[in-house]
């Protein structure tokens, strides 16, 4: 098999417990490059369990995942320079500024000062936060600093999008903006959502998760 014509996620009989209980049992899909993927389910599902485990977070208890090449966990070192993660906690120093914070990361990221001086001009310009970008993050909105945390996710320009409830906090204005850098124009995405009416419709493949077993619908 070409290395085009692999998935960019392999997931095969995935397995998370905490302690006795299982998280994720017997979860298997294939995504394509360039494809989105949609997963649903109801709370205790486990969908939050799996975006941690794609995103190196977490290591699975048993099963087979591979993300763009990569063996998980034994490769997760090749992998988290490649992706970027939008979880449930914005990952931004609350005492530093929206600026600080993408320049902090775009160092974290090897990112040459002048590309990264433009690059985080850019993104502040596209999320609409190029005039709070200097306040500490301490004192935005909820929903400002979902804005700055996308900002942080795609600053490196990752290869695939790890996206946990994107449009958290995000007013239509800020989901309109957010769009542009994580909708389904932004290449390979997985997306956890409770609200399928908006994001199902931009869905090549759909995973729902149930208490106990996984299904997938192409």
């Amino acid at each position: 098999m070409t290395e085009q014509a692999s998935p960019a996620i392999a997931v095969a009989g995935l397995r998370r417990d905490y302690g006795d209980r299982p998280a994720l049992e017997g979860v298997g899909f294939e995504l394509a490059v360039g494809e989105s993927l949609v997963v649903l389910g109801p709370n205790g599902a486990g969908k939050t369990t799996l975006l941690r485990i794609l995103a190196t977070l977490l290591r699975p208890s048993g099963g087979e995942v591979a993300v763009l090449g990569c063996s998980l966990p034994s490769e997760a070192w090749k992998l988290r320079g490649r992706i970027g993660y939008l979880g449930h906690e914005p990952l931004l120093y609350r005492d530093l500024s929206g600026r600080e914070n993408l320049r902090f990361q775009a160092r974290l990221h090897g990112i040459e000062r002048d590309a990264a001086e433009a690059r985080i001009e850019e993104l502040l310009r596209a999320v609409g936060m190029e005039r709070r970008a200097d306040e500490r993050v301490a004192e935005l909105s909820a929903g400002m600093r979902q804005r700055l945390s996308i900002c942080r996710c795609v600053l490196h320009r990752p290869e695939l999008l790890l996206l946990d409830e994107p449009d958290s906090n995000l007013d239509v204005e800020g989901r309109e903006l957010a769009r542009a850098l994580i909708g389904p124009g932004a290449g390979t995405r997985v997306v956890v959502t409770h609200d399928p009416e908006r994001h199902l419709p931009e869905a090549d493949r759909v995973l729902r998760l149930g208490i106990r077993e996984a299904a997938v619908v192409s």
